[in-house]
C-alpha cells in the first residue's frame, strides 16, 4: 500500500519533470470525460469503439495545441525572448529546444503501439507522454536535416546497471548500423578512468565486435568516442591499441571555458564535496566508503547491497546544496548525481561533456545532437544538464534504447508503424 509519506516523496520538485506533468493535466480532462466507462452496457457494447475514437481525437487536439505553444516559444528563444512566451508563463522550468517537436504525429504514433486512446481506467501516464516527447524528438532532429551526433550514457542506458557492454547486447548492432551511416557515437559517462584498460573492461563487448566488423571503415570506426568523468577524459577508437581505446590531449577537444579550470579550483571544490558527504555518512549512519578521485569524489557501499532511495538522495541534495553555495562554485561547474547505488561530484557536467564531443568532431551543432540517457530529473541526475546542448530522448532501460534507435532507424525508411508514415 503507498503510504503518505511515499505520495507525498513523491510530489517534491526534484523528483518531478514540469513539462511532462503539466502535459498529464491537460489530458485529464478528456480522459476523465470520455474515457471513463458510464454504464454497464458499454463495457461490451458497440460503443468502446466510437468512445476510443473520440478520444484519440482529444488527446491528439491537446498535443496540437502544445506543439502550437512550444513552436511560440522556440520563436521567442530566436528572438531572445523566452522568457515572454506563453508556455514559460505555464511551465516556468521549461528549457530550450533545438528542433521542433511534432508532438500531434507522435501522439499518434505511440497510440498504435500503447492503445493509451483505448485506456479506461488508467489515464495517460508518465512514461506515455515521456516516449511521445522522445517520438517528437526523433521527428523534429529528422525534418531537421539529420542527425549528426549521437551521445549516449552508459548504465542502464547501454546495459544494466553496474554491468557492462557484453557482445551479446542487442545495442550493439544499433550503434554500428548508426557509424555505418556515418553518425558519430560517443559514450558520454560518469565513469571517470584515466587510462584505457578500464573503459575496455565496461564496453568490451561493443569495441571487440567493432574491431572485428567487415562492414565499417576505418574512418567509421574511428567515430566513436567515449567521454569518461562526464567531461575529463576523451578517448577515441583505435584498431591499433591493446584496449582499442586511445587517449586524446585535451587541446584536441577542450573548450575554450574549459581552460579556465585551474587545479586549484579543482581541489578546493571536491574539499568541500568531501567533507559534505563524509558529514551525511555520519549522520546517515551509511555503510560506505569514500572515494577521492583527480576529478571527482563519492561514496560507495563496502558491501553488496542496495543503499535505500532516500538516503542517496539526501545525500545527493546536501552535498549540491553545500557546495553551490561556496565561492569555488563560481568559478567551477560541477555535477552531484545519484547513481543508482552511489553519490559521486564531478568536476563538469554532461552539458559541457556533450560539447566537447561536438567540438571535437569538427563543431556539430546542438540541433543535429540527440543525447540519450535516463536520468533527466532536475536533482541528483547527471544526464539533466546535456539539455543544455543537444535535443535529448529519456528511455528507462536498455531496452528502450533499442527500440528508440531501431524507431529512428524506420524514419529513415517509413513503414507502416513509423511515426511518419
Amino acid at each position: 500500500m503507498t503510504t503518505r509519506y511515499r505520495v507525498e516523496y513523491a510530489l517534491k520538485s526534484h523528483r518531478r519533470d514540469q513539462l511532462i506533468e503539466w502535459i498529464k493535466g491537460l489530458l485529464a480532462v478528456p480522459f476523465v470525460l470520455h474515457s471513463q466507462p458510464t454504464t454497464i452496457q458499454l463495457e461490451h457494447g458497440e460503443r468502446l469503439a466510437e468512445v476510443a475514437q473520440d478520444t484519440h481525437q482529444r488527446y491528439a487536439e491537446i498535443f496540437r495545441d502544445v506543439e502550437g505553444l512550444l513552436n511560440d516559444h522556440i520563436q521567442h528563444e530566436r528572438e531572445e525572448a523566452a522568457g515572454k512566451s506563453k508556455l514559460r508563463l505555464l511551465v516556468p522550468s521549461v528549457g530550450t529546444f533545438f528542433t521542433n517537436l511534432y508532438l500531434e504525429e507522435a501522439f499518434k504514433y505511440q497510440d498504435r503501439q500503447r492503445y493509451i486512446s483505448r485506456r479506461r481506467f488508467v489515464a495517460p501516464s508518465f512514461n506515455d507522454v515521456r516516449l511521445i516527447l522522445n517520438s517528437a524528438q526523433l521527428l523534429g532532429l529528422v525534418r531537421n536535416k539529420g542527425l549528426q551526433l549521437v551521445t549516449f550514457d552508459g548504465d542502464v542506458t547501454l546495459y544494466d546497471d553496474g554491468e557492462c557492454l557484453a557482445d551479446d547486447n542487442p545495442v550493439i548492432p544499433r550503434i554500428l548500423r548508426l557509424l555505418r551511416q556515418n553518425i558519430r557515437v560517443a559514450i558520454v559517462t560518469a565513469a571517470g578512468y584515466t587510462d584505457a584498460a578500464k573503459y575496455y573492461e565496461r564496453l568490451k563487448g561493443l569495441l571487440d565486435v567493432m574491431h572485428s566488423s567487415t562492414e565499417l571503415s576505418e574512418k567509421q570506426r574511428s567515430n566513436l568516442v567515449v567521454m569518461g568523468g562526464e567531461a575529463n577524459y576523451l578517448f577515441r577508437y583505435d584498431s591499433e591499441s591493446p584496449h582499442k581505446l586511445k587517449h586524446v590531449d585535451r587541446e584536441d577537444w577542450l573548450l575554450p571555458e574549459m581552460k579556465s579550470w585551474n587545479q586549484e579550483h579543482v581541489t578546493k571544490l571536491l574539499d568541500i564535496a568531501e567533507s559534505s558527504l563524509r558529514a551525511c555518512v555520519a549522520n546517515l549512519n551509511l555503510s560506505v566508503s569514500v572515494l577521492r578521485k583527480d576529478r571527482a569524489v563519492g561514496v560507495f557501499p563496502q558491501k553488496k547491497g542496495q543503499l535505500l532511495r532516500e538516503q542517496l538522495e539526501e545525500t545527493v541534495l546536501v552535498v549540491q546544496n553545500t557546495v553551490e553555495r561556496s565561492e569555488v562554485a563560481n568559478h567551477l561547474p560541477f555535477c552531484a548525481f545519484n547513481g543508482g547505488n552511489d553519490v559521486f561530484v564531478d568536476i563538469g557536467d554532461k552539458s559541457w561533456g556533450v560539447r566537447a564531443c561536438q567540438r571535437y568532431f569538427g563543431g556539430i551543432d546542438a540541433a543535429h545532437t540527440l543525447h540519450v540517457g535516463d536520468q533527466f530529473l532536475s536533482a541528483g541526475a547527471n544526464d539533466f544538464k546535456a539539455r543544455l546542448a543537444s535535443t535529448t530522448a529519456w528511455i528507462a532501460s536498455p531496452a528502450e534504447t533499442v527500440v528508440l534507435l531501431d524507431e529512428l532507424d524506420s524514419l529513415q525508411n517509413p513503414v507502416a508503424d513509423s511515426p511518419a508514415s
